[in-house]
């Protein structure tokens, strides 16, 4: 099942760096960076957003923290981002891209993609838990 992937896309009414600047913020990530349906406490995050850099999402729900890391593997300001996404439901080599485009003034379209799950369940549960973030982060820079 290696070759299970996902697309997200969601369009969010902010300029394009602001949102690309938000995704290398670890202030604005621990915000956003959360389960589908939690409301708990703050993520904590840490990165280093340089080509090869790593960062570390450790997720909070009222019954567990849930740990992610990651090495950038491209960073292309204000266009795509590229890092590998260490998380117990995806591989050990799974893989988000995210482009970013500007429609028009002050509009983002993002196009998340991921790529290797463990399951169908792993990359159905991704699809909902990329969705949320990007939904709250359009709330949080919008």
């Amino acid at each position: 099942m290696s070759e299970l992937e996902l697309t997200v896309s969601r369009t969010i009414a902010a300029s394009r760096d602001r949102v690309f600047n938000a995704w290398l913020s670890p202030a604005t990530l621990s915000k956003v960076m959360r389960p589908p349906g939690t409301t708990s406490g703050a993520a904590k995050v840490t990165n280093d957003p340089v080509k090869g850099g790593r960062f570390s999402i450790v997720m909070k729900t009222p019954e567990k923290e849930i740990p992610h890391a990651g090495t950038y593997l491209e960073i292309d300001p204000y266009s795509r981002l590229s890092f590998t996404w260490e998380s117990p439901f995806s591989q050990d080599d799974s893989v988000v891209t995210i482009d970013f485009s500007e429609p028009e003034p002050g509009m983002t379209d993002i196009t998340l993609k991921q790529v290797k799950f463990r399951s169908e369940e792993a990359r159905l549960g991704h699809i909902q838990g990329w969705t949320a973030i990007l939904g709250c982060l359009a709330e949080t820079i919008a």
